[in-house]
């Protein structure tokens, strides 16, 4: 497929957004956040959101007629995905004003995980594309989310509070960080090993046989070729692949691990580099995921 950049940012900065929505409610019920910090980290979540928002509709062929997407909640995932992104704002505004209590924090944990899931689940439902039909793609989105959005806010409380962040934090962030690592080293083994479910010969209704092309179907690049079949060399895609398990898991890893062992470097100053990491990572590896993936309709190209 096609990696457009607008879908790019939206599943990363949305995602970022709503992990860090998802966070905040979680800490909030540990022992309530925290005035200023609340407010600060609410806003800065609802910006990532906007702009992956806002950057989505720059795919559509028809920006103005976005709207009408929100009527086909029954049926489509990017029809609910749009519903719960908005659906979200009310109780993260709530949230942000310390109206609610625990009760509203937990709305704003359910409503930031649906829209995370409705986001996965526009590319997991989509059968002709086996790659998006893995099963790692649902955990992968939502591993994302709660990586880059824990990071995110592990450096406001510790550019707040001047500290390092607790064991269990540092802990958390480290998990998470390998437990991305290993999903999609795995996703890439599963993908690479992978065939598409159907070939030539069972479209043309000769199962089994080697059917070829005689004669293409055009003598032009048209949408088709330039959206479905897009192809990334070999070699090119393990550099990526390298690139962004270093981004996104390597370098959070080790940024977590200086933290008050290298020089006298502020924590939050290591915890900012390992959430901008993990966002750079994360685009990267969004990148991949749409490039490498192969629609059915390539079989006749």
């Amino acid at each position: 497929m096609h990696p457009a950049l607008s879908v790019i940012f939206f599943t990363t900065l949305s995602g970022a957004g709503y992990g860090l929505l998802a966070w905040l409610a979680i800490a909030s019920l540990g022992d309530g956040l925290w005035g200023e910090l609340r407010m600060a980290a609410t806003l800065l979540a609802l910006v990532l959101a906007s702009a992956g928002l806002l950057a989505s509709f720059w795919h559509l062929g028809k920006p103005l007629r976005a709207w009408r997407a929100f009527s086909q909640w029954r049926t489509s995932w990017l029809s609910r995905e749009g519903v719960a992104a908005v659906v979200t704002y009310a109780p993260a505004l709530l949230f942000a004003a310390g109206i609610g209590g625990d009760a509203m924090a937990v709305v704003l944990l359910l409503c930031a995980l649906a829209t995370v899931a409705c986001t996965a689940m526009i590319y997991a439902s989509l059968k002709p594309i086996p790659a998006w039909r893995h099963g790692l793609v649902l955990p992968v989105y939502f591993g994302f989310a709660l990586l880059c959005g824990g990071l995110l806010l592990a450096a406001m409380v510790a550019g707040q509070t001047s500290a390092a962040p607790t064991p269990l934090v540092a802990q958390g962030a480290i998990f998470l960080a390998a437990l991305m690592g290993a999903l999609k080293l795995r996703y890439w083994r599963g993908i690479d090993g992978g065939t598409l479910p159907a070939t030539r010969g069972d479209a043309v209704g000769l199962p089994g046989r080697d059917v070829g092309v005689f004669e293409r179907p055009h003598t032009e690049a048209n949408y088709l070729t330039r959206e479905m079949a897009f192809v990334v060399a070999r070699e090119h895609a393990t550099r990526l692949r390298g690139l962004a398990l270093v981004l996104f898991a390597v370098l959070p890893i080790l940024a977590v691990f200086a933290i008050g062992r290298i020089g006298d470097v502020p924590p939050a100053a290591w915890l900012w580099l390992a959430a901008l990491a993990a966002l750079a990572g994360a685009f990267l590896e969004r990148w991949l995921f749409f490039a490498q993936a192969r629609h059915m309709v390539t079989l006749y190209y």
